[in-house]
C-alpha cells in the first residue's frame, strides 16, 4: 500500500492534489492544519494536509486499475480495519434465503399470516431449528406422557382429564419455555401464551396453535419504520446511544445505502468530539461516499450546516456515546437533538446493541425517551443466538423498530428490521 501526503490551502484542494497524483481511488486516512517552520510560518495561514493511502498496484497513475467504486472502496476500507481487529473477528451467520419447512409454510397460510415484504435473509440454524420444531415438540410430549400416566396411576383421581386439553397446555409450555429460553421476558411471553389460549379448541392441530403464536408476536413487532425523506427541505437524523454499540458504523452503512443505492444527497456531521478516531473514521467514508462532513462543538453549528446544506436530503448526526448515567453528557446530547426543531423535520434513532442486558436496556431507553421520541437501531445480531430483547424492548418502549445490523462490514451486514424472520428465531431458539 502507498501512503503519502498532500498538502493545500483547503482541505478539497489537498484531496484534489492527491487524486491528480494518485488517481481517483485513494482514500483519506488523516487530515490535519500544519504551518511552515520558521519565521515565515507566522505570517501565513496554516495549510490543510491529508494523509491518504492507495493500493500499491495502483501507485503509478498510467497502471492504475479503473477507480473504484463507492462502494468498493467503503468495501476496503472497512477490510483493512477488521483486519486490525483480528481478535475480535466476527464469524458469518447469514447465508443465501433458505426456503421454511414445507410444514411452516402450510401453518403460515392457515393462519393468514402477514405477507413479509422485505426478503428476509434466514440464518441457516433458525431455518433448521423451525424444521425440526415440530418433531422436537413431540418427541417431548411423548417422554412426558409415561411420567404422568405414573403419576396418575399412583395417586391421581382425576380419570376424566381430557387427554386433547392436557396435551395442547405441555404444547403452549413448550413455546413458553422456548421464548424464555430465547430471553423473551416472562411478562411478555406469559401474555402471548395467555393470548393464544384464548382462542385454542379443544382438538385443535400443533401447527394451528403454532401459527397463532407466531402471528401474535409477528403483530406486537409490527413494520419496521426506515428513513424517508422529509416533505420539505433536508431530513435530520441523529443517532444517540451508549458507547460501543457501533454507531459510527451503523451510520456509515445507512450512508451509503441512501448515496449509492437511493441516488440521495447526503451530509455527515459528528459532534463526537471525545473520540478523535470515530470522527477520523466518519470523515475517511465522507471522502469515499464524497459527501460532506463537518465536526460540530455546539447546537448552533448544526443551525449553520442547515443553512449550508439546504439542497441536500438527509444530514445524518453522529452523537457522542457516553453513559446515560452522566447528566452533563445526557444535557448536552438533548440540547443538540433539539437545536433545529423549528427549522427542519428531525427524527431520532436510538442504537443499541442486541447483547445487552434487558435491564440494562431499559435503563437507556428510559433516559432517552426523556430527551425524544426515538425509533430504535438494533447492532451485533451476529453475537448473540438470543433475540428476544427485541421484542421485550419494542413493547416496553412502544417505539417502533427500524434497522438491524449484524455485522461490521461496510456497506453491507445492515438490513431493515424482519419481524418474521425474528419471530422464528425465538420460536426456534435454543440448543435443541
Amino acid at each position: 500500500m502507498v501512503i503519502k501526503k498532500f498538502q493545500g490551502k483547503t482541505e478539497a484542494e489537498a484531496t484534489e492534489n492527491a487524486r491528480k497524483e494518485l488517481g481517483s481511488a485513494v482514500v483519506i486516512m488523516n487530515v490535519r492544519n500544519v504551518k511552515k517552520k520558521g519565521i515565515a510560518g507566522l505570517f501565513k495561514s496554516p495549510m490543510v494536509e491529508v494523509t491518504v493511502a492507495l493500493e500499491e498496484e495502483n501507485e503509478k497513475p498510467q497502471n492504475k486499475a479503473p477507480a473504484m467504486t463507492a462502494l468498493e472502496q467503503l468495501a476496503a476500507r472497512q477490510k483493512e480495519i477488521n483486519d486490525k481487529r483480528a481478535k475480535e473477528a466476527m464469524q458469518s451467520v447469514r447465508g443465501t434465503k433458505a426456503p421454511v419447512s414445507s410444514g411452516m409454510e402450510e401453518a403460515i397460510e392457515k393462519g393468514s399470516v402477514l405477507p413479509d415484504d422485505t426478503p428476509p435473509r434466514p440464518r441457516a440454524d433458525v431455518i433448521e431449528k423451525l424444521d425440526s420444531l415440530e418433531n422436537l415438540l413431540k418427541d417431548r410430549l411423548e417422554n412426558s406422557a409415561p411420567k404422568e400416566s405414573s403419576d396418575k396411576d399412583k395417586g391421581s383421581n382425576d380419570k376424566n382429564t381430557d387427554e386433547d386439553s392436557s396435551e395442547q397446555m405441555r404444547f403452549t409450555k413448550l413455546l413458553y419455555n422456548m421464548m424464555i429460553d430465547n430471553e423473551v421476558h416472562e411478562k411478555y411471553a406469559g401474555a402471548i401464551i395467555e393470548e393464544a389460549e384464548k382462542t385454542n379448541k379443544p382438538g385443535m392441530p400443533f401447527d394451528y396453535m403454532l401459527t397463532n403464536i407466531y402471528q401474535k408476536m409477528i403483530l406486537k413487532f409490527g413494520n419496521p419504520t426506515v428513513i424517508t425523506p422529509a416533505s420539505k427541505g433536508p431530513k435530520v437524523v441523529y443517532f444517540v446511544g451508549p458507547t460501543g454499540v457501533g454507531k459510527t458504523t451503523t451510520i456509515a452503512k445507512i450512508a451509503s445505502k441512501l448515496c449509492v443505492e437511493d441516488r440521495k444527497k447526503v451530509a455527515l456531521l459528528t459532534a463526537d468530539t471525545y473520540r478523535i478516531a470515530a470522527a477520523e473514521q466518519l470523515r475517511t467514508y465522507a471522502n469515499i461516499l464524497e459527501v460532506p462532513f463537518r465536526i460540530i462543538y455546539s447546537p448552533s453549528e448544526v443551525e449553520q450546516a442547515i443553512e449550508d446544506y439546504h439542497d441536500h436530503d438527509y444530514i445524518l448526526v453522529d452523537t457522542a456515546g457516553h453513559s446515560h448515567h452522566n447528566e452533563e453528557q445526557r444535557a448536552n446530547t438533548n440540547l443538540m437533538i433539539h437545536a433545529v426543531d423549528e427549522m427542519a423535520e428531525c427524527e431520532v434513532y436510538l442504537v443499541l446493541s442486541a447483547t445487552t442486558k434487558y435491564r440494562d436496556l431499559i435503563s437507556i431507553a428510559d433516559t432517552y425517551k426523556e430527551m425524544a421520541d426515538y425509533k430504535i437501531i438494533f447492532t451485533k445480531l451476529d453475537e448473540t443466538t438470543s433475540l428476544g430483547n427485541l421484542l421485550n424492548l419494542r413493547l416496553y418502549t412502544g417505539s417502533e423498530l427500524s434497522y438491524v445490523t449484524y455485522g461490521q462490514n461496510v456497506p453491507d451486514d445492515i438490513d431493515r428490521f424482519n419481524p418474521q424472520t425474528t419471530v422464528k428465531s425465538i420460536l426456534g431458539g435454543g440448543d435443541s
